[in-house]
Formats: C-alpha cells, structure tokens, sequence
C-alpha cells in the first residue's frame, strides 16, 4: 500500500504480515554473525509490485539502521522520530513492542552461552561449583539398585563389626611387661622387656649384681650365710624394680647353686618371707633348653648343625642341635643332644685356685674338663659339616665369653652393643686365652672388662671354653651376651601369642619371616 495514499492502513498495521518472517530473518543474521560473513543478505521487504495474500496488504519495512536507531531512543526513553505518512507511528509503535518484548522471548539464550563452562575447570585446573538447580524443579532421588545379599557381603559385615574387636585384641599386649629372674651360683640378673617386632622384644629394664651364691658350695655342700645375705639384699632391689612397674607375667628361676645346694629350699623359703619373691628350681634339661632360647635368634639361616654352651657359676650346659630343611620358629626343638657337667668358673677355680693361675694350673683344669665331657655320648658332627663351609657354628653365652670379646676390642668399658653378636676366630680366641693368662691378678682386676669381681675366675672359664673347643673345632665362634633371661622372656611372649596377634598377615604367607638378631641393649632378639 502507498503511504502517500492518504489510505487507511489494514488493521493490525505493518504486524499483519507473517510473524515469523522478520524474527526469522533476524535469527538467520544472528546465526551468520561472525560466521559467514560472505553470505548474501536477504531482503525482507517486498517489491511494491510483489503480490500479496489477498486480503493482507503488506506494508514495507523502513531500513534495518533506522529500526536499530529507533530501538535504541526506544530504550533510552526517548521518542522515535515519526516517518512520514500515517503508517510510521505504528511502525515505531511495533518496533518498540518488539524490543521489550525480544529480551525475554529467549531469555536464556545469552545467559547458557555465559555458563556453558560451568561445569568444567577454571583457569587454575580447579573444578567449578555444580550448576544449580532450576527454582522449583524437585529433584529425583537416585534409584536404588536390588543386589541380592551374598556370604561374601555378610562375612565383610561380620568382619567390619569385629575390627575394633580385632584392632584391641592386636594391640592388647603391646604394653604389657614381662619380666625374668635368673639366680645362678655367681650372678643375680633381672630383666624386664616389651614385646615389639615378631620374635623380638625391647628391655625396659635390667639389673645384675655378682653376689657369689655358691661360694664354698663345693666343700660344704651347703650355702653360706654371707652367700644367702648377699643374694637377699639383691633380690629386694628386684622387688622393688618388679612392685613399680605393671608386670602381666614374670617367671623367677634358681639354678645349680639351689639345686644343689643342701639347704637350697630353706634359702628359698626365706626369699619369699623377705622379699615376696617366689623362686623355683629348674632342672639342667630346662636350664639348657632356655638358653638355646635365649640364643636362637643369633643362629643365621645358614646354618645346620650347633653347639651352644653356657659356662656358669657352679655348672655348664651344652646343646647339640642340629638344623633340617624343615626349621621350627623354637630352636630348642632341634635339640638332638645335650649335657649339664657338674662344674663352673666358681667351683673350678675353688679347687684348682684363680688367683695365681700358672701353665700347669690351666692345663690341669682343662684336663678335668676334658674327663667329663668324654662321658657325653654325642656323634660327632663331621659327617654333616663340609669342609670349610659356614653351616656349622660355635655359640658361647657366658661371663667368660663376653669377657674375652671386650678385651679383644680393647674397650675401656664393656659395652653390650658391641659384644653380643660379635664373631671372634679360632686365633683371636687363642690370642686372648694367652693374653690373659700371662696376666697376674692385678692386672687381670685393673682391665674394666674383667674388674676385681671376675679377676679369679676368668681363666677357669678359659679352661672350660678350651676342652669344649678341642671336643667341637671350629673356625670361629660367636658370642652372646644373653642367656636364661631371654629364654624365659621369649617361651612366655610365644605361649602368649604376643608376636602372632602383632604379626601383619601377608597375602599368600601364613609363617613368619626370619628373626633377625638382636642389636643392642635396647632390642634383644628371641624366637
């Protein structure tokens, strides 16, 4: 229709033409924004002589930049400009509807492609927060999933009850005490440990004193006065270590000076009355098991035949062990043979004197020693030793070992970390036997490993470590600060359990690994 007409425009004005055409139009040039800029552009206003629809004249579109500025004072709250003839208000009038109106016919369009990154990473790699749900969308709660119940899910339910259960049961002997008493012919020795590593245990404390119980024994056959007053006022000491501290299980042993001893359960009657200690008498079988005990944890893998020996006060105990392929956690089951000889450094050096020890005094007590242990039946260990191999060892545990051990490190005080373990030759314990004998009694009493306490009988022990190694040769020997102490600590924490309730299970192993040697006064090995 001409606007100069003059002519009424149709009802509804220029919105009258199809709706969809211009909007259309506008979402096709959005969409080429950026995009194609080559593209042709469509022109959306009709020829005058276009045909129309009957009845639906159609009115042409003022130009696309007038629009955008009329739009603009739109917004701005100015008036557009009126075009000329009467068909521009209504024009400007649909073009101001249209931009109120446009915002909101997609109002999310803009604002997605602002939170199109929502869910993804910032700028420094750190996860977004989730995009909130619409207002008012109720939220589905997830399905659950049926899963019939199995043994396996009810065994894992049982066994999530009983963790804590488990947990307290592992942990339950961790702090507990153990204590062992050892009360020999010379020596009164106490030793409180803790279970730690499997077939190891920690020492939270010790006490040994020389007390001399058997002296005079051998003449008398009974014991002393001054012997029984000495052991007594060293026995309340270890009554009162043992009354301070939370102690679960203790064993208290007397050895070959109560046992053979007249009045030995007399003595002992009166340590209970006096100190509340009560003290039993083992036998020389036990005595030697425990110190095979005491010592296993220094035998290495390697080895298949042992002779252990403890020289004592008023006897010695020597085992005979040897090794399969099968080795048992409890060294003292491979025990074949084993023998107690009715002698030690104290009733040796009584009968033969330790003082003033001569070349001829030596040779004669190894020549006793040597009479008794040609009574010991044992096979001799040749057939299953080779020739220079390592799976033969000579382990010592006594006072006299230990000894020899500190003065051939020349140490100028005896320190048990660096003694027990130590493996000394066949020539160095030559060495150290001259070496001392050629000492008179001074100088024996002045070395600090040896003190005025052990300077008369240091060379009896040397007499009875001689004879043992004529009868078992050995390129070497080892030897071991520990004895009866730890092999009562460790038969008590291994019928408790202690180290199998402490023990990581590990997949496809159901023994325990090796036990590995003890290092120090602070951690003592025991299997």
């Amino acid at each position: 229709m001409d606007p100069d007409s003059g002519a009424k425009p149709p009802e509804g004005g220029a919105s009258a033409a199809p709706r969809g055409e211009g909007r259309s139009s506008r979402r096709r040039k959005a969409k080429r924004n950026g995009k194609r800029r080559d593209a042709a552009p469509v022109n959306h206003s009709g020829s005058a002589g276009s045909a129309t629809p009957a009845g639906r004249p159609h009115a042409q579109e003022p130009n696309p930049m007038a629009r955008k500025r009329k739009r603009r004072r739109a917004k701005s709250g100015g008036a557009p400009r009126p075009a000329e003839g009467s068909a521009a208000p209504a024009v400007a009038d649909q073009v101001q509807a249209r931009s109120q109106t446009e915002p909101q016919s997609h109002p999310g369009k803009s604002r997605n492609r602002r939170k199109k990154n929502r869910g993804g990473r910032g700028l420094q790699g750190r996860p977004l927060m989730p995009a909130k749900a619409a207002p008012g969308a109720a939220k589905l709660p997830a399905p659950a999933v049926a899963r019939p119940a199995s043994a396996k899910d009810a065994r894992g339910r049982a066994g999530e009850a009983s963790a804590p259960d488990a947990r307290a049961e592992k942990t339950a002997y961790v702090n507990d005490l153990y204590a062992a008493l050892d009360l020999g012919t010379n020596n009164c020795r106490l030793l409180v440990a803790q279970p730690t590593r499997p077939g190891q245990f920690r020492v939270v404390d010790a006490f040994s004193r020389i007390v001399r119980l058997g002296e005079g024994l051998g003449a008398s056959r009974r014991l002393s006065p001054e012997a029984m007053d000495r052991a007594v006022e060293a026995l309340r000491i270890c009554a009162a270590k043992l009354a301070n501290k939370p102690i679960r299980r203790m064993r208290l042993i007397a050895t070959e000076a109560c046992r053979s001893a007249e009045n030995g359960e007399a003595f002992l009657a009166r340590v209970t009355a006096e100190t509340g200690l009560k003290l039993e008498i083992i036998d020389r079988e036990t005595e030697a098991r425990l110190a095979v005990s005491g010592c296993s944890s220094l035998v290495g893998r390697e080895a298949r035949s042992v002779v252990l020996f403890d020289i004592g006060g008023g006897s010695s105990e020597i085992a005979v062990i040897r090794i399969g392929d099968n080795r048992s956690s409890r060294l003292a089951n491979h025990i074949t043979h084993w023998t107690s000889l009715p002698v030690g450094v104290v009733t040796l050096s009584e009968r033969h004197g330790g003082r003033d020890v001569t070349p001829d005094v030596f040779a004669a007590m190894v020549a006793e020693v040597e009479g008794m242990l040609a009574g010991f039946d044992c096979p001799p260990l040749a057939f299953s030793r080779r020739q220079g191999a390592e799976d033969f060892h000579l382990i010592g545990t006594s006072g006299t070992v230990t000894t020899l051990a500190g003065v051939h490190l020349d140490l100028p005080r005896y320190d048990r970390r660096k003694v027990d373990g130590l493996w000394l030759s066949d020539a160095e314990v030559s060495a150290m036997q001259a070496k001392l004998l050629s000492w008179d009694f001074a100088g024996r009493a002045a070395n600090p490993c040896i003190g005025p306490d052990r300077a008369d009988l240091v060379l009896a022990g040397c007499a009875i470590l001689e004879a043992i190694r004529r009868r078992w040769p050995s390129p070497r020997m080892r030897v071991a600060d520990r004895g009866l102490r730890e092999g009562l600590l460790t038969d008590m924490m291994a019928d408790d359990g202690v180290w199998r309730r402490l023990r990581p299970r590990r997949p496809g192993s159901n023994q325990g690994g090796a036990h590995p040697g003890a290092s120090g006064h602070e951690e003592a090995g025991a299997s």
